[in-house]
């Protein structure tokens, strides 16, 4: 076990009434619903209720540009953690436009766009949920789950195109109770790298709030191992405030799906500035 390991399996808070944080519960402590059973760890996460995640994103320096090197030594820095290969993981997102219909007028044919219809709609089709997809209208803080058929069916009304598809693709690692995704986010049909993505679950807690100083330690413990590259650039995670959603302390598959949004909303931003 490596020295970064030991201090993530050994390391006791000072803080008041927060637990000590460690990869791996003794066996036979080990929550019933966190313990292994002969199934694959999909089935395992989805028959409880989600953990607490966090989406962190790569933040290059200013002039520095994203490369495939970067997502190779952020998968080198979760394996030089204990991580252990679980396969592979992808997540689309996709931003919509309302579709304008034409209707005559002084003889000519204009496009015409209802005024009650949102300008922008966001969906996210997630890699432990295949059955569901999530719609997000940012502006109106809603967020909606449907069948994974959504899509088709607002493609046979013609209410909304899709403008921009993004897919993240990669590996996923388990660190004893954490699960890091670690991917690179690529358009449809292209392999244009526009960003790169990692997901960080603490599995025994569902809690936000609990989970809070858990996740800052990791993170600290990650950006510590990764300064070690002298990589141009840092991993950054962006607080979301999920109460506009309407949405409690008790993660859910909806709160990964307004992550994903408000990431995409702010990449479409900074490629317009």
């Amino acid at each position: 076990m490596n020295g970064h390991a030991k201090i993530l399996v050994g390391l006791v808070w000072l803080k008041p009434n927060i637990p000590r944080i460690s990869f791996h519960y003794p066996a036979a402590h080990t929550p019933a619903r966190h313990r292994r059973r002969p199934t694959s760890p999909a089935f395992d996460r989805l028959a409880a209720m989600p953990p607490a995640k966090w989406l962190m994103h790569w933040h290059p320096n200013p002039g520095a540009t994203l490369n495939s090197q970067i997502l190779a030594e952020a998968c080198g820095c979760a394996e030089s953690l204990g991580g252990t290969k679980d396969g592979r993981w992808k997540t689309s997102i996709f931003f919509y436009r309302p579709i304008a219909r034409e209707t005559a007028a002084s003889g000519a044919q204009q496009q015409q766009q209802a005024p009650d219809v949102p300008r922008e709609l966001f969906g996210v089709a997630l890699h432990e949920r295949p059955g569901l997809y999530f719609s997000i209208l940012r502006n109106q803080r809603i967020v909606l789950q449907a069948d994974a058929a959504f899509p088709q069916v607002m493609e046979k009304l013609q209410s909304y195109m899709a403008r921009v598809t993004l897919n993240f693709e990669g590996f996923q690692y388990q660190l004893g109770d954490f699960y890091l995704r670690i991917a690179k986010c690529v358009p449809n049909n292209s392999e244009t790298l526009r960003g790169i993505m990692m997901e960080v679950e603490y599995c025994p807690l569902s809690s936000i709030e609990k989970s809070r100083a858990i996740m800052l330690d990791f993170f600290d413990i990650w950006q510590e191992t990764l300064a070690k590259k002298s990589l141009p650039g840092r991993f950054i995670h962006v607080e979301s405030n999920f109460s506009e959603f309407g949405l409690s302390d008790q993660y859910s598959y909806q709160h990964t799906a307004v992550q994903y949004a408000i990431w995409l909303q702010q990449l479409m931003a900074s490629v317009r500035g």
